[in-house]
């Protein structure tokens, strides 16, 4: 009785198992990384894009800025293959920059002419601040344009509950700075670096997409190698409880 109890736990458990392995996870999203920067600062973000589809690409994304908290400076880093045009809009009320009043600032921002196919993703580096400093969080919205003319469209905020809407917004998270709360503008910090940037873009951009390509096969083996040993185990265990029945009987 014993035997035959141990081997239905068994199988009990490699079940669990492949169904852990085999349950499905949250689908991507357009997102910020990093999703945290200092308050007060300058940043450089990237908008990562992955196509969710299997049989379109993405070949367009506009990008809303958040209308509650103006960015004076919002400067796209150049992507190979693609184009980018920044739109601007009137302020309700000018915001003071470095002692000097604005009084329009970036609004939309759109990338077009590239194509983001099934399996890859892509990143369009932004480089973003003043960050205001009596905000904890900026939200964008986000409009992905498909080659078969779908739209999808991540505007919806974060719940309170912490919890993840169906369509989310990108966010990017603010902190207090290291004390100063202003950081290096990127005319005087960041041009070396997006100099570098763009030279090597395309073949951080192929990386990145064999990468991401490489990771999706390695989980998808994983789960695969999981799930055919749980069920070995589960078989393992219901023949060693038929066995052991048989044995008692014959006994």
């Amino acid at each position: 009785m014993q035997r035959t109890r141990l081997a239905a736990l068994t199988l009990v458990a490699a079940t669990a198992t492949v169904l852990a392995v085999t349950a499905p996870t949250a689908s991507p999203h357009v997102s910020i990384d990093p999703a945290e920067a200092s308050q007060g600062g300058y940043s450089t973000i990237k908008v990562k894009v992955p196509n969710e589809r299997d049989d379109a690409s993405t070949i367009r994304l506009e990008l809303h800025l958040d209308p509650e908290h103006p960015l004076a400076s919002v400067m796209p880093q150049p992507v190979p293959g693609w184009e980018v045009t920044v739109e601007t809009a009137e302020l309700d009320e000018p915001i003071e920059v470095h002692g000097s009043p604005v009084t329009e600032a970036p609004s939309v921002v759109t990338w077009t002419g590239g194509e983001i196919q099934p399996g890859q993703f892509q990143e369009f580096p932004l480089s973003v601040g003043p960050l205001p400093e009596d905000a904890d969080q900026l939200v964008f919205d986000a409009i992905q344009t498909y080659d078969n003319d779908e739209i999808v469209r991540w505007i919806e905020e974060p719940a309170a509950d912490g919890s993840e809407p169906e369509s989310p917004s990108p966010v990017l998270a603010l902190v207090p700075g290291d004390g100063d709360g202003h950081g290096a503008a990127p005319a005087e910090a960041g041009a070396e670096e997006d100099g570098a940037n763009a030279e090597h873009a395309s073949g951080d951009d192929t990386q990145g997409t064999a990468a991401a390509a490489s990771d999706d096969d390695s989980a998808d083996t994983m789960a695969r190698v999981l799930g055919v040993a749980g069920i070995a185990v589960g078989l393992a265990g219901v023949a060693f409880g038929v066995l052991a029945g048989r044995r008692r009987t014959g006994a």
